[in-house]
């Protein structure tokens, strides 16, 4: 394993392009279940850069980053212009059965993991097929690094990975852990982790009468999704997988520890991780105590924190060989 400790310096020689403004586009596909709908935002000499897909992390987050529930921060626009700043071509999207994408599902509660892996075969089939590049990056956030490893357990149309804040253990061990820190469910914690054994086991849970604040984890809607989500292991998916992976962790991320990102790293030999100091999980600059640092999440005037796009800049441009 590769440990780069200080982005900013380790990769301060990639140039940042200071031509014409980026190119913005509407993109679509057609998914295996309806239409999905996307943005492309392109260096302005767009010819030979690498395209990276980027699939949005959970619940309603939309092709920007931001989220109904108050996400306000759009790491994943601030991403992509940086990177076409870079030379590097990208495409955001929103997730099947949700913003402009809705029509692709009936129920969004109802959409798995692979379900979501379909989609961005799909969407790097038609990028290729759009720009001419030769293969497509998945640049996966927070849940969408686990959709990006389920996608390249069939590597076609694909040049690798990047994967920003994914857990680095299966859902139910992080699940645990937050609910065994989280005030809220202090009083009904042992109920809270039947629950969760009962959903590991494939089989749902009664919610009738149940606290509102573990209904908000274990609604009716929601437990085929989560029982679909807990099957997965990621390190064992990257295992299986071949080609280059970057992984990126921000040290101030209250969602995704340092140590997961040490995991997925360590799933075998050939995995590039970059530790970004000070960075939290919507990739702005952050302090360490809670309410400062989520605070952040609804600040869109914060600019993307520097040393994210460079390593992901220069990763897709000249891609490490994976062993």
């Amino acid at each position: 394993m590769r440990l780069v400790i200080a982005a900013a310096l380790a990769w301060a020689t990639v140039a940042t392009a200071a031509h014409a403004e980026p190119q913005q586009s509407p993109v679509e596909v057609q998914g295996p279940s309806g239409l999905l709908k996307g943005t492309m935002l392109a260096p302005d000499d767009a010819k030979g850069a690498p395209v990276v897909l980027i699939i949005p992390g959970s619940g309603p987050t939309d092709r920007d980053g931001d989220n109904p529930l108050g996400i306000k921060a759009a790491p994943y626009r601030l991403l992509a212009e940086a990177l076409a700043g870079r030379g590097v071509t990208s495409v955001r999207i929103d997730k099947r059965g949700m913003f402009e994408s809705r029509a692709a599902a009936v129920d969004a509660d109802k959409v798995t993991i692979s379900d979501y892996a379909a989609d961005a075969h799909a969407w790097a089939a038609e990028l290729r097929r759009r720009t001419g590049a030769p293969c497509v990056w998945l640049l996966g956030h927070s849940e969408g690094a686990l959709v990006a490893q389920a996608a390249a357990q069939d590597p076609r149309d694909l040049c690798g990975l990047v994967l920003i804040a994914g857990a680095g253990r299966p859902l139910g061990d992080v699940l645990r852990e937050q609910l065994a820190a989280a005030p809220a469910f202090a009083a009904d914690l042992p109920t809270a982790l039947a629950d969760l054994a009962q959903l590991q086991k494939r089989q749902h849970v009664d919610a009738t009468g149940m606290d509102p604040a573990m209904l908000s984890l274990f609604r009716p809607s929601v437990q085929d999704f989560l029982i679909d989500e807990l099957s997965y292991d990621p390190v064992k998916l990257l295992a299986a997988y071949k080609g280059p992976v970057l992984v990126l962790q921000g040290t101030a991320d209250l969602q995704v520890s340092m140590a997961d990102a040490e995991r997925l790293a360590g799933a075998r030999p050939g995995i590039v991780l970059v530790r970004l100091d000070g960075v939290n999980h919507v990739l702005k600059v952050a302090p360490a105590d809670r309410t400062g640092n989520l605070a952040t999440y609804a600040d869109p005037a914060l600019p993307l924190a520097p040393g994210v796009a460079d390593p992901i800049a220069a990763f897709v441009k000249a891609p490490p060989r994976a062993n």
